[in-house]
Formats: C-alpha cells, structure tokens, sequence
C-alpha cells in the first residue's frame, strides 16, 4: 500500500477588522453593487496594529497543529507562501518558527503569489516522498493591505488579509496527494507586478510617486489568462489520475473573482455545491486564499473521507498550479 501524503491537519486567522464595500465607497470612487458584480466580494479582513504576516501565519498555524495532535517541535520543515512578508530578511517562515518553538523544523518562505500555497504543498510532497516520516507545516500568509494603494479602485476593492495553515505527514493507504501539477511564464509579468520595493527600483521620490511600491494590475488582461491557465491545469490534474469531471467532489480554487469560479464550474462540468466559495467574505488573499478556504471546508464538515478533491490556482508570475488529492 503506497504512502501519500495527507493533510492531518488544517486551521486560519482572519484580523480583526472587518472593511466592508459600503465602508470602501466613503475611501474611494466605487459602489457596493459595482464591487459585488464585478467580483463577488461583499468585505474583506484588514490587519490592524500588531496583526503582522508572522503574526497571522503562527496563529493559523497553532490551530493546524492542534488538530493535527502534534507538537511544534515535531515539526521538521515550516514553508510558508507569501508576497508581503514582515520585512525582506529574515522570513516569515523563520519567525513562525519561532513562535511556535518549532526548534528541530527548517523553515523558509517561497514567492509564488496566488499559487503560493499549492507550490508549498508540492514541495511538501516531494519531502514526504524521500522521508516518509517528516512532519510539514505549509502556510499561506498574507497581509496585501499594506502592499494595495488605496486610492486605486481597480485593486483596493479585491484583496485582503488573512492566512491558513496545514500541517501534511505520510501516511499508508489510499488517502493523500494524488498528483501536483506547477507552472509559470515570467514573460508576462508586466500584467501582474510590485515593481518596486526589491533591489531593482529603488523607493526614490519618482518612484514613490509612479506608485511602484504598491500592486498594479491589467485586469482584463490577467482575468483572460486566468481562466485558460485554471482550466488546463485542472485538466491537466484530473487525466494525470484518470479521472472525469464527474469524479470531483469538491473544487477549492483560489478565490480571485466569482466570474473565474464560475467558469471553472462550467468548463469543468460542477454542480454549485461542488465548488467551494467564500470571496465575498474574505476577498482575495493571495497565497493564504486556498489554505482558509480548505480549513473552512474542514472544519464545516463539508469534507469527509474519501472524497476527490482538487485544488486550482493562478497568481502574479504568471503562476499557476493545481493538487489533486482525496481527503
């Protein structure tokens, strides 16, 4: 009987402050109903003073290792995704790690924006894979309220903060990660970027002023290779297993846009309660996005042994991927 990977464990911390798309229409241009037929997005979670990326991350993850029913310092690896860590150096994932007193666990961060999350559980995999015996924590954190102009409505109305956690282990028998599936295409980064705020741009008055320092975006544009690179990978994961449209019970997509959600539900030929959605009450939260969505899914009883599930997501890089497992 092979060992698989499994989930054993899953938790998440939303802030405190709840920023609401009536609160956003006295902050900027917009509407409540233009942000909710646009998006699907009704509020998002904003941190406040002290709520930091480590912070939120740790959070999630105390709750993913309390249900897993093991200690932080079992931990052999932490990997957290992120796009806004704390500061450039050290990690989020070094701090989790301190927190936790998770003092056996390597730990480090990776930057794959939306996709962040599922890039980590694939890494997780392939660790598992070599040493059937590691205990993973995989994080997905964000805090892109700070990394948002406020004053641009094509972008301040669709993210918030937020993150999620799992803890992944090997374990005999059917369950588990079944197959990854990762890609990307720098070529397009222009559609999706911070350009400043690395060691490229520097933050020069000229700079500050272009807004470089916060996420810019062609919206159109990245919604069109959105939805093709979703459905691909979807694909892509569902023949790597011989399964059908049919064979999935439950489709956790990065929640970027209801128009992308129902798209896939199409393409892929899902009944409504087959796709798990929760953007209109968190907002996109980049790599933190599918590790909230799975916890909540977790923990609703919404899943349950046995059933085939496939998780989708597509972010700034271009980045994109797909896990397919069943829980």
């Amino acid at each position: 009987m092979p060992v698989r990977s499994v989930i054993i464990g899953t938790g998440a911390k939303l802030p405190s402050q709840v920023l609401t798309n009536k609160d956003l229409e006295r902050m900027v241009d917009t509407s409540d109903e233009w942000i909710r037929t646009r998006t699907g997005i009704h509020q998002r979670y904003i941190a406040g003073e002290g709520e930091t990326n480590s912070y939120l991350a740790a959070e999630a993850s105390k709750e993913a290792l309390e249900m897993a029913g093991i200690r932080a310092r079992d931990l052999d690896l932490i990997i957290v995704g992120t796009m806004s860590p704390d500061m450039p150096m050290p990690s989020v994932a070094c701090l989790v790690q301190r927190e936790l007193g998770a003092e056996k666990a390597g730990a480090f961060d990776l930057s794959a924006t939306c996709s962040g999350f599922l890039y980590g559980l694939s890494i997780a995999d392939k660790f598992i894979k070599d040493n059937q015996r590691l205990k993973i924590l995989v994080v997905g954190s964000e805090v892109l309220s700070r990394r948002v102009n406020w004053k641009d409505r094509g972008t301040c109305v669709l993210f918030g903060d937020g993150a999620g956690a799992a803890v992944v282990a090997g374990e005999k028998g059917d369950r588990g990660i079944l197959s990854t599936h990762l890609h990307a295409d720098g070529t397009l980064w222009e559609l999706l970027t911070i350009k400043a705020l690395g060691t490229a741009v520097p933050l020069t008055p000229e700079v500050l002023e272009k807004g470089w320092q916060y996420i810019q975006m062609q919206g159109r544009d990245v919604f069109r290779h959105a939805v093709r690179a979703l459905e691909a990978v979807a694909w892509e994961a569902l023949e790597a297993n011989g399964f059908t449209g049919e064979d999935v019970d439950l489709l956790i997509s990065h929640q970027a846009n209801m128009r992308i959600l129902e798209h896939m539900r199409e393409r892929l030929g899902l009944s409504r309660e087959k796709v798990f959605i929760n953007i209109h009450k968190y907002g996109n939260t980049s790599a933190a996005s599918i590790p909230i969505a799975l916890d909540e899914a977790n923990r609703s009883g919404i899943l349950t042994p046995g059933m085939n599930l496939l998780m989708v997501a597509f972010g700034g890089g271009f980045t994109w991927g797909s896990v397919a497992m069943r829980w």
